[in-house]
């Protein structure tokens, strides 16, 4: 069966129908609730913040940031950030306490540097891998949404991204997206192996080894170390270097592969790739 992600855009599945529907059923209702329950518990936050919620939705996450008792480190206040107009018009309609943008994370996290103490999004970033574009990729966009919501949160900052990857290949993409923004990053997944499994990517901004940082999670997070392998990979001997000047098929490689690591769209090697034409007359 396939997933709705995987066909359409977000804003277009989520439709005036859709959003309403999904919004007043009760049975996503308490699966939102105690899923930003458990982000709330991974970000740890001793005293009421300012959160960032990516793929906000119709603002049931942020209902329960705007309620959170005191004893419990809240309220919070919250900023949501969704794609879906139809969303955010049943927000606005359940007179959401946070401020709305309409924006596409896939494009960037459209605020200024050290906003947020902390952010969260729940079902959201899998939505990110689809591209209506020949000219987009899916790395292009988990590029830019990682870069723009590290920069967005402050030093020592938190984030929670709750998705539902298509597969393993998909969510190493994801967790690779954040780590090579600047992240330390664990993954963390609740029920593996049933149909009730959530997995839940915890960052850091600052980087570095975070298992055991969170309280009563020590063991249960699988730390995606792939920056020390991208430098490995990266390494080349003395001979390699002499060997790549400029215009070489080795140069025209490398820059190839820095430009897909930025999310840049490239065209695929061929064994044309880097080879001189001859001068016709």
């Amino acid at each position: 069966m396939s997933r709705p992600e995987d066909t359409v855009p977000a804003d277009l599945y989520y439709n005036d129908t859709e959003s309403r529907k999904y919004t007043t059923s009760s049975r996503i209702q308490h699966i939102q609730t105690a899923m930003t329950r458990r982000a709330l518990a991974l970000l740890a936050l001793p005293s009421p913040s300012l959160i960032l919620d990516i793929g906000c939705g119709s603002g049931l996450s942020g209902a329960l940031l705007s309620s959170l008792p005191a004893e419990e480190g809240g309220p919070h206040h919250w900023v949501g950030l969704d794609v879906s107009h139809a969303m955010l018009g049943v927000a606005l309609e359940r007179d959401a306490e946070g401020d709305l943008f309409l924006a596409d994370a896939g494009q960037g996290v459209p605020f200024r540097p050290g906003a947020f103490d902390a952010a969260i999004s729940i079902s959201a970033v899998q939505w990110l891998c689809g591209v209506e574009r020949a000219e987009e990729s899916a790395a292009g966009r988990l590029a830019r949404f990682f870069a723009g919501l590290y920069a967005s949160l402050r030093r020592g900052a938190r984030a929670v991204c709750q998705f539902y990857p298509r597969d393993r290949a998909q969510r190493e993409m994801v967790t690779g997206a954040a780590v090579r923004a600047g992240f330390g990053a664990g993954l963390l997944i609740d029920d593996e192996g049933t149909k009730s499994e959530k997995t839940y990517l915890v960052l850091s901004v600052g980087g570095g080894d975070i298992t055991g940082v969170i309280g009563g999670l020590e063991g249960e997070i699988e730390v995606e170390d792939q920056r020390r392998r991208a430098r490995e990979r990266g390494k080349v001997s003395g001979r390699q270097k002499a060997a790549m000047v400029k215009g070489s098929k080795a140069w025209i490689l490398k820059k190839k592969d820095q430009a897909e690591r930025k999310g840049m769209v490239v065209k695929p090697n061929s064994r044309y790739t880097g080879r001189k034409r001859r001068i016709k007359f």
